[in-house]
């Protein structure tokens, strides 16, 4: 398990704007330091430094045994895309607003190494989507997402039509503004703005949520992870500005086609997060203000 693994190389990974946060930096490095660990940094976290070279963060995820994101849910989110099958444990310290992933804050990160390095920590193993994009039989690209893969469209405000299917049967047709496929982790995304469901993370399943379909009787769906879904672009644009788009996680995008077949289903890969504290329900209440009645 994740928890029994001999910590020996730390890698840091920042978010690209790190302007008031160099102390802080400067203050994690002494502490690893301190602990005889080794450090790799990423090529942005390295410019504080004039001994330590940098590295790409595939390279730091293929190194280090844990790896700490210094930004919001978004550089999480990023390194979650970019992690192999190994288990490399990751700690995630919030720099942002939201910080509904990262829930060590600045102020606690020593303590919360402190609590690593004596084991007084439990790991929370978090499932990945894996999305591949076929384009007249042919692989053209596989993308892994630890929120959502969402189908949506530009600045027309025409219907989607899809056709959705379930391990190669066909299911039903959807007619919205596009459509979205996330894991439990990003069900608390745009998911839920959509009118999906909460799903604990620990459910092994994936949440299908329409965007403003057509029919009122199109609702959301949780389906088990070990299926695979694949939606069908049956859409044809006459203008070519007006696209159809695939956007990972919020921050990557790719424009489809009439055609395209888009496959859903759970990753082999995993992201290890190192939890501290049993803070899931009480982070829907602080940052979802769910069941606030105030």
């Amino acid at each position: 398990m994740p928890q029994n693994k001999i910590i020996k190389r730390v890698g840091i990974i920042t978010k690209r704007n790190i302007e008031g946060k160099e102390k802080f930096i400067r203050k994690i490095v002494a502490y690893l330091k301190r602990k005889n660990l080794e450090i790799i940094l990423d090529t942005n976290a390295c410019k504080l430094f004039r001994k330590i070279e940098g590295c790409k963060k595939t390279q730091i995820l293929s190194k280090a045994d844990l790896v700490i994101t210094m930004g919001g849910d978004g550089t999480l989110l990023k390194t979650a895309r970019r992690v192999s099958r190994r288990k490399i444990l990751v700690l995630g310290v919030n720099f942002g607003t939201l910080g509904f992933l990262t829930e060590c804050k600045p102020d606690r990160t020593i303590d919360c190494l402190n609590k690593v390095f004596d084991k007084q920590f439990h790991v929370d193993k978090r499932s990945l989507l894996r999305t591949t994009i076929y384009r007249q039989g042919n692989k053209i690209a596989t993308y892994l997402a630890l929120n959502d893969a969402v189908i949506n469209q530009g600045a027309f405000a025409r219907l989607i039509t899809m056709d959705l299917e379930v391990d190669n049967r066909k299911i039903t047709k959807i007619s919205a503004d596009g459509l979205i496929c996330s894991t439990p982790t990003g069900s608390t995304a745009h998911s839920l703005s959509a009118g999906g469901p909460i799903v604990h993370p620990k459910i092994q399943g994936l949440v299908i949520s329409p965007i403003c379909p057509s029919s009122l009787s199109m609702r959301p769906i949780v389906m088990p992870d070990n299926k695979q879904v694949t939606v069908t672009i049956e859409t044809k644009r006459r203008d070519e500005s007006a696209i159809i788009g695939l956007t990972l996680d919020g921050q990557d995008m790719m424009v489809l086609r009439y055609g395209d077949k888009i496959k859903f289903r759970r990753s082999s890969r995993n992201l290890y997060m190192i939890r501290t504290g049993n803070k899931y329900f009480k982070v829907l209440r602080q940052k979802l203000h769910w069941g606030d009645f105030n």
